[in-house]
């Protein structure tokens, strides 16, 4: 007997299947889940958890005419699979193949584009609205995590969905609660029952009713209402919702087809906003994952039989585990360091400093923008908070760095993780704005190392400025380079010479200054000197030094793992252009101007041109003057 999920490539597939056939189809999903990320790695645990929610979505609604917005993507393997993408899903987060997140371009199904937390009940509720606007009467769903329902704006959204009163549908996916099998199975029985369009009926006429008795109506109606959400307090967790206008459906265990199938197909009966609780299991179906969903969030490739990851191919710490080092070393000497991190405590490498100073450590949750302000407010008082966020994640708070940080000069040190390329998750994860978006706000300094040796160095430095500091680093292993034992201030502003020659000088930013060195080292032995500078700092930027090289040697090659507009590139066509140096030949290398697809570090460095290839065939080209050529690979290698 073949395999259900042979048969079901599209929800309208999946229609023709009984709701007894379900439960198969969801533990063949699981299996093929668990056997294509255990070779390419991805958002696993997540993914396991609402198989079944995910089935029944699509089970029982139109999609695409129905409209699911998922919220942040790592859930959506499931969704992937369903739609279209099963033939295609070995391929996922590879280059070229499909993206870890939905993604418009890529299917009908994805009807909004996420990898940041928290935008799916503002995004579905505009489509909503727009429903309402045209006319139209498709149902419109958002899915999102108990996590992600902590951030600012999915309160925002819930608090306009309540005040609209429109026909909307909220899941939320529980996977942190734990719930008991008896309280379960009867909150998921009276969430079908209060679902179901008898009760609503009943509950309606009973309403009109008692409001029409003269007299006493209205007292009737108000004792009535109070005594009903008296009684549903005792069994549902929900009040809140209720409160902020929302019909509120749950706790309903969320591994049950046939459970979720039964409510669903009632709130489609249903009118106005409606928030289903689901519970649900990270890592569901696949042992490993149960135990540990924590490092099955995201994950390279692993053994399929015991879960255990594979070797990496480099030795040396990762640039997120020595910040964490770095920072609970010097925590042990400062009473006044403070660590501060957005939901993401092991993922920016504070799991020792949580568990070394549970006092000191602060996880505030999907709550970048207060994570900020909650960091000045602490510095008002002397203290000296790190807030350690991905750069990509950084962005949500733009207003509060600018506004309640470096306004008020006050020292808050950003430790941004994953800056540059990250690889695998694509354009929603990498850092490539983070020069542009800190580099013009007044105050602020603004570093990269070069090498997990310097990044120490860095944040030694930065502890003891007066002033905002931004440290940026990539996201994986370092170079392998020994750390030296006791920590040095850096002179800000102050770049560092690493090999001279007349021939060109290349300024490189962060990580690309190794492969620099590796380009010269190429060029050297074509016969062409290069001098070599670790830029180190953007901001304040080492003029003296940019002059210094124009003047001498006439052609520069800047390179950094960042956008190209207002990057450091940019910083450096300023400090020319404000000395009058505007002879000098003159090549940026880094990202254009479109977001970089998914796909390994390796790949799209190379592609881009900001490895030792292609930093040496640059370099070849400025000396000859042959910019029309640089521009011209450029554009090939974007299509």
């Amino acid at each position: 007997m073949g395999k259900l999920l042979d048969r079901v490539n599209f929800p309208e597939d999946l229609k023709k299947l009984d709701i007894r056939e379900l439960p198969q189809l969801a533990g063949e999903i699981r299996e093929l889940m668990v056997d294509i990320i255990s070779r390419t790695g991805g958002h696993l645990a997540a993914s396991l958890g609402v198989v079944e929610l995910t089935i029944a979505l699509h089970y029982v609604f139109d999609t695409p005419a129905d409209k699911i917005v998922w919220d942040v993507g790592h859930q959506t393997y499931t969704h992937k699979i369903l739609t279209g993408r099963k033939d295609s899903f070995s391929s996922i987060r590879q280059q070229g193949g499909i993206s870890g997140f939905p993604k418009r371009e890529e299917s009908p199904f994805d009807t909004f584009g996420t990898g940041h937390s928290s935008t799916s009940i503002s995004a579905a509720l505009g489509m909503a609205e727009t429903r309402f606007l045209s006319g139209e009467k498709h149902k419109v769903i958002a899915v999102i995590g108990d996590g992600s329902l902590m951030s600012g704006i999915a309160f925002e959204g819930l608090n306009q969905a309540g005040h609209l009163k429109r026909d909307f549908i909220v899941i939320l996916n529980d996977n942190e609660m734990s719930i008991s099998p008896n309280v379960g199975a009867l909150s998921s029985y009276l969430s079908r029952l209060i679902s179901g369009q008898t009760y609503n009926t009943v509950r309606e006429d009973v309403k009109s009713i008692l409001q029409h008795i003269p007299g006493i109506g209205q007292s009737m109606y108000r004792i009535a209402k109070y005594s009903e959400e008296f009684v549903k307090s005792i069994f549902v967790p929900g009040l809140i919702f209720e409160e902020l206008g929302f019909k509120y459906m749950g706790p309903i265990l969320g591994h049950r087809i046939d459970h979720l199938v039964d409510t669903f197909r009632n709130i489609k009966k249903l009118h106005g906003p409606i928030l289903v609780h689901i519970i649900t299991k990270k890592g569901k179906g696949y042992k490993p994952a149960e135990t540990d969903p924590v490092s099955f969030h995201g994950l390279g490739p692993f053994e399929k039989e015991t879960g255990k990851p594979l070797a990496s191919s480099s030795s040396g710490p990762s640039y997120t585990k020595v910040f964490g080092d770095t920072l609970a070393r010097l925590a042990r000497e400062d009473s006044r360091i403070i660590a501060i991190t957005a939901g993401m405590t092991g993922g920016t490498g504070l799991d020792q400093f949580a568990r070394e100073f549970p006092e000191r450590f602060y996880d505030v949750g999907i709550a970048e923008q207060h994570a900020i302000t909650f960091a000045a407010g602490m510095c008002i008082d002397g203290y000296r908070p790190v807030v350690a966020i991905y750069s990509t994640f950084l962005q949500r708070a733009y207003d509060q760095i600018v506004h309640d940080v470096c306004l008020q000069n006050l020292p808050v040190i950003f430790m941004l993780d994953r800056a540059g390329i990250v690889g695998e998750d694509g354009p929603t994860h990498h850092g490539l704005f983070d020069i542009s978006y800190l580099r013009h706000i007044p105050n602020i300094v603004l570093m990269a190392p070069k090498d997990e040796n310097e990044l120490q160095h860095m944040l030694y430095t930065a502890v003891h400025l007066k002033s905002p500091v931004a440290i940026r680093y990539p996201r994986g292993n370092g170079m392998n380079i020994p750390l030296d034992s006791s920590l040095e201030k850096l002179a800000p502003g102050k770049a560092e010479v690493l090999k001279r020659g007349s021939a060109a000088a290349i300024l490189a930013l962060g990580n690309t200054v190794h492969p620099a060195l590796r380009a010269a080292e190429k060029l050297e032995a074509e016969g062409i000197a290069c001098t070599v500078v670790n830029s180190r700092f953007v901001k304040p930027i080492d003029e003296d030094l940019i002059c210094e090289m124009a003047q001498t040697i006439g052609s520069i090659i800047t390179v950094e793992e960042h956008v190209l507009h207002g990057g450091f590139g940019s910083a450096v066509l300023e400090v020319l252009n404000r000395h009058q140096l505007n002879t000098v030949k003159l090549c940026c290398l880094g990202i254009p101007d479109n977001f970089v697809e998914h796909g390994t570090q390796k790949m799209l460095r190379a592609k881009y041109g900001i490895d030792a290839d292609g930093i040496s065939a640059a370099v070849k080209k400025v000396i000859n003057g042959d910019y029309s050529s640089i521009a011209q690979n450029r554009k090939s290698a974007f299509g």
